[in-house]
């Protein structure tokens, strides 16, 4: 392969060649065991994920064991690869797909799917599970997508459910010990008694005259009927990687970004993570430090994230950050928080994280009444949202960013119209905050997406609202928000009915991922690759009902693709909170007083808080 050439021929030549800061080498011939870990994305999506640069440390870590990186190639380069009918290549050592052991794929969006495919055909393998031999890598998948894996069923030969930094390791193990000595349903079988791995061929799925779904049987006795997630009890015991690989150029997110705990408390109704990733678990405060200390020195990094499903939900999150601040200000390195709380704690840690660099803030309220904030279990007031606003404006911020979502279960055009009314009764807070000061002129901006069901929420068995009444809502705040200091931005509403129908679908929808890719559709995921009418051919080709998947209202007693999974959370918890929902009844917060979700009982265990 001469690469030097490929690399003269596309436009960002880093993406490819490997050698940053922090990257792994080692010595081939002392590796018994080559994993390739794939992002279905480009470099620069792919770099900005924790939870790759987790996995990608914790198997180098293991000494006969060899991680290597994998990103989707940019289209320019996909187009010199079939030109010079080279095979995708590994960052490292670029070596073709087909010399390493297992490919991992991380799941994080459903309109990845047709990039997974692609990649593997690029790679010279076969995205058709049942066409690859045991000269082939075995293919395994994990992240949010995983659970609902039904849709990949036919491409992915094994699933792992639960918290990679242990799991991955786990199964690398089973693989190197035991792949080449094993006939491959056998190995298959055995793995699939590793906790946490789900190996679809090993289940049979029937169907009911209305193609609902009858039943999931395992087709070997020594499988288990359901698959149950796996976690790490101790996060300060879990491995996390000092030495994260600095990427060149720019990426979604160029900082140093320390895990402070896993798992959320606040049960909101449509947010999959908050109920797949409990239990709650923290690290301490001294642990913290420690890691971003190592981080800093091993990167260079001017600025540290604190992340986690909702940062300042952390018991010590307060002191936390005023250790953080007063040991890393000196040097002018910041800290920063993703999406806040609306409350009087948010505008406390502003206040200390300005002193060194002073951000935009953004916010997420979801919904713009406070009856539909009740039917989410949002936990937000007006009075919240104008109230911490507005002590942000007092302390010197003009940049503010607000989320919502449209098409939210029972939403109504007044819950629209209430958007509005916080946009501009904020745009007038400001105003009365900065009247007769020299202050910069406010950039607010407003984003709504388009509320998509999801598995293990409460809101599974609710449809996804149609598209014209989604674009109508769209117009309505377009218009609204003209002549003002707001700028509004919105998701096109096409992608988010094609994630709706993979994100509870089954494995029938195998075919159309395959047949859609053929047709040209991957990098489904940026708006200017999208191909929504390819994908609407696609489905009614296959006889594919969109409104089957993406829009029906499912009974509470239906069988769903993915109900032969456990993460924790029971189906009669998730049902009740479905109830709630329609009487806009809230929900505690689990930390402060149980709510029987299930988490702490069964199989998994643990404790929230």
């Amino acid at each position: 392969m001469n690469l030097d050439r490929l690399l003269k021929r596309v436009e960002k030549p880093t993406r490819y060649i490997g050698h940053e800061v922090n990257a792994v080498y080692k010595e081939l011939d002392k590796i018994k065991l080559r994993y390739l870990h794939g992002f279905p994305d480009v470099y620069e999506v792919g770099m900005s994920h924790l939870g790759s640069h987790i996995l990608y440390g914790a198997v180098n870590e293991e000494e006969t064991m060899y991680c290597e990186r994998l990103y989707a190639p940019w289209i320019d380069m996909e187009k010199e690869l079939v030109a010079e009918n080279v095979p995708l290549f590994s960052i490292e050592t670029k070596s073709p797909m087909r010399d390493f052991d297992v490919i991992g794929f991380t799941l994080q969006y459903e309109l990845s799917y047709t990039n997974i495919v692609r990649m593997l055909k690029l790679g010279h393998i076969s995205p058709v599970k049942a066409n690859r031999t045991s000269d082939d890598p075995i293919i395994i998948a994990g992240g949010p997508c995983a659970y609902n894996p039904e849709p990949l069923a036919d491409i992915i030969d094994l699933f792992l459910l639960g918290e990679g930094e242990t799991m991955l390791v786990d199964y690398l193990k089973h693989h190197e010990a035991n792949y080449k000595a094993m006939d491959r349903r056998e190995f298959l079988i055995e793995a699939a008694q590793i906790p946490g791995v789900y190996v679809p061929e090993l289940y049979d799925v029937s169907y009911k005259e209305d193609g609902t779904i009858d039943a999931f049987t395992p087709n070997d006795a020594r499988v288990p009927k359901k698959v149950v997630k796996q976690i790490i009890h101790d996060m300060n015991l879990a491995y996390y990687p000092e030495k994260i690989v600095v990427p060149y150029g720019d990426t979604v997110h160029d900082r140093a970004v320390v895990e402070i705990f896993r798992g959320c408390t606040a049960g909101c109704r449509f947010c999959q993570a908050g109920m797949i990733y409990r239990p709650v678990r923290e690290k301490d405060t001294q642990r913290v430090i420690e890691i971003a200390e190592k981080i800093i020195e091993n990167t260079g990094y001017e600025e540290i994230a604190l992340t986690s499903l909702s940062t300042l939900d952390h018991s010590d999150v307060k002191n936390m950050i005023f250790k953080l601040i007063e040991k890393y200000e000196k040097d002018k390195i910041g800290i920063s928080l993703p999406s806040l709380r609306l409350d009087s704690l948010s505008v406390d840690v502003l206040k200390e994280i300005q002193k060194v660099r002073k951000t935009g803030l953004t916010f997420a309220p979801e919904a713009g009444s406070q009856r539909l904030r009740d039917v989410i279990n949002k936990g937000v007031t007006d009075e919240d949202i104008d109230n911490t606003v507005t002590k942000v404006f007092e302390s010197g911020w003009s940049r503010v960013k607000l989320y919502f979502m449209l098409g939210l279960p029972t939403e109504q055009m007044e819950d629209v119209e209430g958007i509005e009314q916080i946009g501009k009764r904020l745009v007038r807070s400001y105003k009365e905050v900065t009247k007769g000061l020299k202050r910069k002129p406010l950039t607010m901006t407003i984003s709504s997406s388009t509320f998509v069901p999801k598995p293990f929420t409460p809101f599974q068995w609710y449809g996804q609202e149609g598209r014209e009444s989604i674009q109508e809502k769209q117009n309505y705040l377009r218009e609204a928000f003209k002549g003002t200091p707001i700028k509004y931005n919105y998701h096109d509403m096409k992608t988010s009915i094609v994630e709706a129908v993979f994100a509870r679908g089954d494995r029938r929808l195998g075919a159309a991922i395959l047949e859609a890719e053929e047709r040209g559709c991957h990098y489904d995921g940026w708006e200017e690759f999208f191909k929504y009418y390819t994908w609407m051919e696609v489905f009614e080709d296959l006889g594919i009902d969109v409104a089957f998947y993406a829009n029906r209202e499912r009974e509470l007693t239906e069988v769903l693709p993915w109900d032969h999974i456990d993460v924790g959370v029971t189906k009669e918890f998730l049902s009740r909170e479905y109830t709630q929902a329609k009487l806009a009844k809230t929900t505690v917060d689990c930390r402060r007083n149980c709510v029987g979700c299930g988490i702490n009982s069964g199989e998994i265990g643990g404790i929230c808080g």
